[in-house]
């Protein structure tokens, strides 16, 4: 069950990673945070669904 918990957390702090505002001199920085929190949440929820595929099924 902790588990879950965090990747839910995970799945959270992508979304957060990519609507991250960043000052002028990090401006940079934005692209790469975009490509980061997008690779965050798609792995954590494949991961989540998989984790609740594998307790509906019983395995």
């Amino acid at each position: 069950m902790e588990l879950i918990f965090l990747f839910l957390a995970a799945i959270l702090s992508g979304f957060v990673l990519m609507s991250v505002e960043l000052v002028s001199f990090l401006s940079f920085l934005g692209p790469i945070f975009d490509i980061v929190g997008s690779l965050a949440m798609i792995i954590f929820s494949l991961a989540f669904i998989y984790k609740a595929l594998k307790a509906l099924l019983g395995r």
